[in-house]
């Protein structure tokens, strides 16, 4: 046993790779540039109110704790955090994260778990150093390790506080702030000399991000000096790992931060809610280049999946690696993990903000261990598109089926392909840009089932239905499916929806070529009441094919989904759709029924009136990869 476990020891140390600087790049042992591909653990160590939804009850960790003590007790309150600690973030999730793709993981450090606050050290000035952190650290190093992913270790409370938007780094404007106190900047040298010295030889620690999203008055160079006597409490014990700097203004003010004063050294920024374009990034590609030293994105996110997909390609296209925030929350669609609430833990929310009656000791207490509970791994709910997004649509806009559709069958509308507005879907509120518009841009209106801008809703409908529809539906919006049609012939289509006015309509095409009639939606007695729609003998190809189904008409209404049966019986043989090709000459033209190839077709047979005016025809003929499409070349 003792020479299985040796040769594993030095298997992982020589597949290992210490990360490094080399002019504007990042790179392992062999000097091969790495990107990192990373996402962020937050709401684990540090418990950010938004993130709990508790905001407008309790925004910062300091005052859910502190209210959870005053309704449960102390010692109920640990056992709460005890258990939280446990389960937000467990080797299960950290595998997870390695098989998706993600090859490193920054942790968002709350000072607390690892040292006393100042006010409550036995001798002022000293530093009391608790297990719990490192304890912390030392697991997650062990499943990163494991999994050969980078661990980047990010203060994101550090002590007394760095920021004034408290709910980030647990700052109480009851007591001095990290720039307040001597004793908080000392303790926080410390805190990053305790750290460097415990990992100075870890290969698979991918450096030190030492103050999160610093947002404070300071003045110039004040920012620049406590990073610096960081830096040289860490290069006492650590000169292997790179220092990651972010600058002040929510990391983004870099002001008295250049020239950089080390040599193993990572200019942070991070990105939310703002343009994706080209010259988006110039401001910090322009001190990159002048200092000759690499940039990191170390969070950005929070955002619908074509956003995230146009940030990384852009991060990405100017070499630059990049963490996404957050990996799990709570009910959310942003992240790939979402934990559910209950309502005892909302009762406890809900008190709070002053909206209900305090809930009882055993209902509060229930609340919390169901939720703890929840927010292990395997219960969480995982979404794929958000995977997707951010790892592989940045280098492959294909379309992906989200489901296995089969023809016949029921085709969950929900279950539209993987892919960004544009090509696998269009609607019109898709992303939000607020930083740069100045408005905040909600992209969605169902936050359910996917993070897209297709609005889904959750609903109690027992037929023909995965318990959610797409609503909020505008003129000319539209989702696409990969589909895999059984046989060739007419099928009768069965459209679940539910409406309380008439005068929306949907059609439906294969390959972008019509295969019905506008279908139109009528009053079905309200938003919830679910009835279904006929249509008959819409003619498919077999094969796997691109269903498209769009919408029309100022009138919204919900659509769950549709139901493909074999039809008995054979439509007219008639146009079903007809339309101008770009070289604005052609007409094209789609036919109910497909045509004979070897058919001739004389354009005298045809008469085509622009405006009123008869025109005259150039030429007829058969689309040859589509036997229901007629050509009609205009002179």
């Amino acid at each position: 046993m003792r020479m299985i476990i040796f040769l594993f020891v030095v298997f992982q140390t020589l597949n290992a790779q210490m990360l490094s600087t080399s002019g504007t790049a990042i790179v392992d042992n062999n000097n091969q540039e790495v990107i990192l591909r990373g996402i962020g653990l937050g709401g684990w160590m540090l418990q950010e109110g938004y993130m709990m939804n508790s905001n407008g009850g309790a925004d910062t960790q300091y005052e859910f704790r502190d209210k959870l003590v005053q309704l449960i007790g102390e010692q109920e309150t640990q056992i709460f955090y005890n258990n939280w600690l446990q389960n937000f973030v467990t080797e299960a999730d950290i595998n997870a994260l390695a098989n998706h793709g993600y090859n490193s993981v920054r942790l968002a450090m709350h000072y607390n778990l690892f040292t006393l606050s100042i006010q409550e050290e036995p001798v002022e000035g000293e530093n009391t150093w608790l297990d719990t952190g490192f304890l912390i650290v030392d697991n997650l190093l062990d499943w990163c390790e494991a999994n050969q992913i980078y661990l980047i270790l990010d203060l994101h409370a550090a002590p007394g506080g760095q920021g004034a938007n408290s709910g980030i780094s647990d700052y109480n404007p009851d007591l001095p702030s990290l720039w307040e106190s001597d004793f908080n900047k000392s303790k926080t040298v410390a805190l990053w000399g305790q750290l460097a010295d415990r990992y100075k030889d870890e290969p698979w620690i991918g450096g030190y991000d030492l103050l999160n999203e610093v947002n404070w008055p300071l003045d110039t160079y004040e920012l620049r000096n406590l990073y610096i006597q960081i830096t040289n409490a860490i290069r006492a014990v650590d000169n292997n790992h790179i220092i990651y700097i972010e600058g002040n203004g929510y990391a983004n003010d870099f002001t008295g931060l250049t020239p950089p004063w080390d040599s193993n050294m990572v200019y942070s920024f991070h990105k939310y809610w703002s343009y994706n374009n080209d010259n988006s990034l110039d401001w910090v590609l322009t001190m990159r280049d002048q200092y000759n030293i690499p940039l990191w994105c170390g969070e950005t996110g929070e955002n619908s999946n074509t956003w995230y997909r146009d940030a990384i390609k852009l991060y990405e296209d100017n070499n630059i690696g990049w963490a996404t925030w957050p990996f799990k929350r709570i009910e959310t669609i942003v992240a790939p993990y979402s934990a559910s609430s209950n309502s005892n833990y909302e009762s406890i929310i809900n008190f709070w903000r002053g909206e209900a009656p305090a809930p009882s000791p055993a209902d509060a207490i229930a609340g919390l261990n169901q939720l703890t509970t929840d927010i292990l791994h395997e219960n969480t709910t995982f979404f794929k598109d958000v995977i997707d997004a951010q790892l592989r649509l940045p280098n492959d806009l294909s379309l992906l089926p989200y489901s296995d559709h089969q023809i016949p069958g029921v085709i969950f509308l929900s279950d539209y392909d993987f892919g960004i507005n544009g090509t696998a879907y269009n609607d019109d509120d898709y992303i939000d840009y607020s930083i740069d518009t100045g408005e905040y841009e909600p992209w969605n209106k169902g936050w359910n089932y996917r993070n897209d801008g297709i609005d889904i809703q959750s609903n109690n409908d027992n037929f023909n239905s995965n318990g959610y529809h797409i609503g909020y539906i505008n003129d000319g919006e539209w989702m696409k499916y990969t589909v895999n049609i059984a046989n060739s012939g007419f099928y009768d289509l069965s459209i679940r929806y539910a409406s309380p006015a008439a005068g929306g309509e949907l059609k439906l095409y294969l390959n972008e070529s019509d295969i019905s009639e506008p279908i139109s939606i009528y009053n079905s007695g309200g938003w919830s009441n679910f009835v279904n729609g006929y249509y008959e003998g819409a003619y498919m190809e077999q094969g796997t094919h691109e269903l498209k189904v769009k919408f029309f008409g100022n009138n919204e209404f919900n659509v769950g989904s549709i139901e493909f049966l074999n039809s008995s019986s054979v439509p007219p043989f008639e146009p079903i759709g007809a339309s101008i090709l770009e070289d604005e000459k052609t007409i094209k033209l789609v036919l109910s029924h497909p045509v004979d190839q070897s058919q001739i077709i004389d354009p005298n047979d045809f008469n085509v009136n622009i405006d009123g005016i008869s025109s005259s025809i150039e030429l007829i003929q058969l689309n040859g990869e589509n036997a229901r499409e007629i050509l009609i070349e205009m002179i």
